[in-house]
């Protein structure tokens, strides 16, 4: 055991359950600060934790106390759970010197303790599915809350790994045609104290105490086989699995929480003090900043993402707070020691590497700030996309940018678009049901008096707050889901989908569900409406034409590239007339409609991609209220257009247009167009009807002929799991230089008011 500090390190041997403990062995050597020592008779099974001497000085930043049973850093598995009382804590509560006094109760009986762990399991044939960035759907959930009301898992799995990695769930994700399930965090963590007393739990699991053991309420069986199988289960399917990682923090909270492992191994080394080291740096919000900077607590950090790599067998990471990983003690910086142990090392360097860009502490707004090798959540993103789909006016601009991959942040030192992780929703804010039906947030469920989330959503309920029979508002909330998620998924870009999302599952507008362990968080398998099962289609729909379609997702940024002899750009910006839009009409205020012409005769690398002859594709977005008649540009060598998506006739066959042609952008609507050129073969089929109802296609046409009908070839598979098939039916810190526009009611059809707001970090 590392401790730079300490002056006695003993190992504190337990019973199987934890109940009793057995013996105490002390730690006879002391090597490079670190404590070591050989016990003959370990062996899988052996329950163990424990006790570190030293100075209990605050002021100096030691709080060593023996009598504080602590958990290994390094433990692969814990056991027990913790039973919350004021012996946790190193200091007497109450004390009138605060921290500064000394506690010297026992805490073993109410702590979890640490396991020896059999390694031994058998992968067979599994291989890692490696899917390209170019390739890759992010599909954000929750080992817990994915499962806990799904008909198709026995209720002894429900809410566990192998509740996650039964048949008929594996299936349904792979017939949506996600490539990449991110999870949140499964490290072993704990419930906030504060929390218990209300009733509530932590739910999310942003409160790690070890990492290196999965969390074992998500365990069935108790054993880390269990997570592995999960891990082989997708595998098998083709499915990479990502966690959302936390080693920016720990459960220990600030210099009156608790003292369960790091803080009584060595807080002045495992933590970030102030320069009263009797304090913590909180550029977390959560009351302590992990020491990163450290080079222990760097290996240990860097130890664990290696086990979950090569034992585990995951296939990437999300870190959350990233910022935090990358700062040094003079600010955040691309060549910090994190940043470049990551980049070179040959394990982290060639799996998935995710940041969630900012913190709260100073410059940690860093989008686009992270080094090569890195992608990173985009909120500017976000923000963008759900402000110009609310009808907020000047969005257009920022919207090109935000579609066409975000250049004006990745496009530096080699970085391709897949660096910017594109979401409209994630765990951490309203789900797409909720964006589209709440104006307020409502959290009254958590008992913070509504006060805790985030108030700027960018959100509109369209008329009514929450639930609502009025059809008008029901059928434009439908069509508001499928222009979000259509627009995330012809974007350049690495788009995320929330769990859920894909048949409009609800919080009840509840959009910092951080809590709720309850019906709230957990997706509503059981409430699938016919909208709901509709929308499942189109996203399979959808997802089908972005794997069968690279030019919606390229490998290099698109500059508006001019091939000469084609007389064609890689992408042009097309007006509602036809033309290429100027640089004053950019300038148009008002101006809510436009048309994304991309050239893959011209498309940087998408000869590497494909063997089509030049896909060319055109995504007009109207998000003005009433319909608009738009003229499709003329294009050397098209002969023809056909529709391969429209989110205002979702159902409707596919429209055939002539090369001059137009046609009518219905208010607040998407259209993906396809053209027919000189040297393509097209090809049509249908799409998968096995689950979803849909209509039979005409037969397809010899030629093109205006409005003649033909089905869209979307190369979906039929789900092996539907819903439909069973009996049982903090939002992240926003770039402060972002305007945020407030959720108002207007009636459908009305373009909702605005007003400034400020970003804020929640947790």
């Amino acid at each position: 055991m590392f401790s730079a500090h300490a002056t006695k390190v003993e190992l504190c041997l337990f019973d199987q359950d934890g109940r009793r403990e057995l013996e105490r062995v002390v730690l006879p050597e002391y090597t490079d600060e670190v404590w070591h020592g050989y016990l003959p008779d370990a062996r899988p099974g052996t329950v163990y934790g424990y006790r570190v001497h030293g100075p209990y000085e605050p002021t100096v930043g030691h709080r060593f106390n023996p009598n504080k049973l602590l958990l290994d850093p390094y433990a692969k598995a814990l056991v027990g759970h913790m039973r919350w009382s004021d012996a946790h804590f190193g200091y007497r509560i109450g004390s009138p010197r605060d921290d500064l006094s000394f506690d010297r109760r026992d805490s073993a009986a109410g702590m979890p303790k640490c396991r020896v762990v059999d390694p031994a399991f058998t992968w067979g044939n599994t291989q890692a599915p490696r899917i390209p960035w170019e390739r890759t759907i992010f599909y954000e959930t929750h080992v817990g809350g994915y499962t806990m009301r799904h008909p198709a898992v026995p209720p002894q799995l429900q809410g566990t790994y192998a509740g996650l990695a039964h048949q008929d769930v594996v299936d349904y994700i792979k017939s949506i045609g996600i490539t990449s399930i991110e999870l949140l965090p499964i490290h072993a963590f704990l419930d906030d104290r504060h929390l218990l007393e209300r009733g509530l739990r932590n739910f999310w699991g942003y409160n790690s105490i070890g990492f290196f053991a999965p969390e074992p309420r998500y365990s069935a069986s108790g054993t880390i086989g269990e997570f592995k199988e999960m891990v082989a289960r997708f595998h098998d399917a083709g499915i990479e699995v990502i966690l959302d990682v936390v080693y920016n923090h720990t459960a220990e909270g600030n210099e009156r929480g608790p003292t369960l492992s790091f803080k009584g191994i060595d807080n002045a080394s495992y933590y970030r003090l102030a320069p009263d080291p009797r304090y913590y740096i909180n550029d977390t919000g959560t009351g302590n900043t992990l020491n990163v900077s450290h080079p222990r607590v760097l290996q240990m950090v860097t130890d664990s993402l290696r086990y979950w790599a090569t034992e585990m067998r995951v296939d990437g990471f999300r870190f959350d707070l990233a910022t935090i990983l990358g700062r040094e003690p003079h600010g955040f910086d691309q060549g910090g020691g994190f940043l470049d142990a990551c980049r070179q090392d040959p394990v982290l360097s060639r799996v998935k590497l995710i940041a969630e860009p900012w913190d709260i502490g100073p410059g940690g707004y860093q989008v686009g700030g992270f080094p090569p090798g890195w992608a990173e959540w985009n909120d500017r993103y976000r923000d963008t996309v759900r402000s110009y789909w609310k009808g907020d006016e000047s969005k257009l601009p920022e919207l090109a940018s935000r579609m066409t991959g975000s250049s004006d942040f990745f496009d530096k030192r080699g970085r391709r678009p897949w660096a910017s992780v594109n979401f409209i929703t994630a765990h951490d804010g309203f789900t797409l049901n909720d964006l589209v039906s709440y104006n307020e947030k409502h959290n009254t469920a958590n008992g913070e008096n509504n006060q805790d989330g985030h108030s700027n959503n960018h959100s509109w309920n369209h008329g009514v707050e929450g639930p609502t029979d009025d059809p008008t508002i029901k059928e434009l909330r439908e069509r508001q889901k499928r222009n979000l998620l259509a627009t995330l998924l012809f974007s350049q870009g690495t788009p995320m989908i929330l769990a859920g999302d894909e048949f409009g599952n609800t919080q009840n507008g509840n959009n910092n569900a951080y809590c709720q362990n309850s019906d709230i968080a957990w997706i509503n398998w059981d409430k699938i409406d016919d909208d709901g099962y509709s929308l499942i289609e189109f996203v399979r729909q959808a997802v089908a034409l972005r794997h069968s379609h690279p030019l919606l997702g390229l490998p290099k940024f698109l500059h508006g590239q001019q091939d000469s002899e084609l007389g064609v750009k890689d992408i042009t910006w097309i007006t509602p007339a036809g033309t290429e839009k100027s640089p004053e009409q950019w300038q148009d205020p008002m101006a809510r409609c436009v048309g994304m012409l991309l050239d893959g005769r011209v498309a940087a690398g998408l000869q590497q991609r494909t063997d089509k002859p030049g896909d060319i594709l055109m995504l007009v977005v109207n998000s003005y209220h009433e319909d608009l008649p738009f003229t499709v540009p003329s294009v050397p060598g098209v002969v023809g257009w056909q529709t391969l998506m429209d989110t205002a006739q979702p159902d409707r066959k596919t429209q055939m247009l002539k090369a001059d042609g137009s046609f009518k952008a219905s208010g607040r609507s998407l259209v993906l167009l396809s053209a027919f050129h000189d040297g393509a073969v097209w090809t049509t089929a249908e799409p998968a009807r096995e689950r979803l109802a849909m209509p039979e296609a005409d037969p397809v046409p010899e030629a093109p002929v205006e409005d003649a009908p033909l089905e869209v070839s979307t190369g979906a598979e039929a789900a092996a799991f539907d819903p439909a098939d069973h009996g049982e039916t903090v939002e992240e810190a926003s770039d402060a230089e972002a305007e945020a526009m407030e959720n108002t009611a207007a009636e459908p059809g009305e373009q909702p008011g605005s007003q400034e707001t400020e970003p804020s970090e929640t947790r």
